[in-house]
């Protein structure tokens, strides 16, 4: 195996998981847990992309830190990064226990968002295979 089909099918695996998270959120998750475990694919994904491109990261690094590390000298990662800035939202207005200012039906948002930085980095993936 290729390491670009690895690495797409690493993103898949987190693929998986997400529409595993969609089917519990549609079965009535609580938003903490969802937001918690959506958290740790998107987290997930960053680390896969950062390790395709062998750019160093710290084993404790959330979702933001990754997405610094990563968009470093490589600009287009700036397509993903409203994304994660909007999971980073949610939790903090959890922790700051402010679901007031969430936007309506957060918890489709959390599994939308997420399937949006999956496609762009299973997209970016595709595009850049090994011949």
């Amino acid at each position: 195996m290729t390491k670009s089909n690895d690495l797409i099918a690493a993103l898949d695996a987190v693929h998986d998981r997400i529409e595993k998270l969609a089917k519990q959120q549609s079965d009535g998750m609580p938003l903490p847990e969802l937001l918690a475990a959506g958290m740790v694919e998107a987290e997930a994904m960053l680390r896969i992309m950062l390790e395709s491109e062998h750019k160093p990261y710290a084993s404790d690094a959330d979702l933001l830190e990754l997405w610094k590390t990563l968009v470093k000298g490589k600009p287009h990662w700036n397509t993903i990064r409203d994304n994660c800035r909007e999971l980073i939202y949610y939790q903090n207005c959890l922790t700051a226990e402010r679901a007031d200012a969430l936007p309506a039906q957060p918890e489709r948002m959390v599994i939308h968002t997420l399937r949006h930085i999956f496609l762009y980095l299973r997209s970016h993936a595709e595009q850049h295979q090994e011949g």
